[in-house]
């Protein structure tokens, strides 16, 4: 099932959007989910720490969730 996750903003960076979404506590952990190739952003396996994440995509963290950025009304 795909959680949706608000944002005020158009673009929120990938270690943010993790730490908005209480999937890890410090920007630091991010580099562990993209070692081990975890985080896919609409489908394809993302590997920068500070990629931009617009209202619409779909966020994907393996054995963790699914979620899709909408704008926050």
């Amino acid at each position: 099932m795909t959680e949706k996750i608000s944002i005020h903003t158009d673009t929120i960076q990938l270690d943010q959007f993790l730490k908005w979404a209480g999937i890890i506590d410090s920007g630091g952990q991010t580099k562990y989910f993209l070692d081990n190739k975890s985080v896919k952003i609409n489908g394809i396996v993302v590997t920068e720490k500070r990629k931009k994440i617009v209202v619409g995509d779909i966020i994907e963290v393996k054995d963790i969730g699914i979620w899709q950025i909408v704008h926050e009304n």
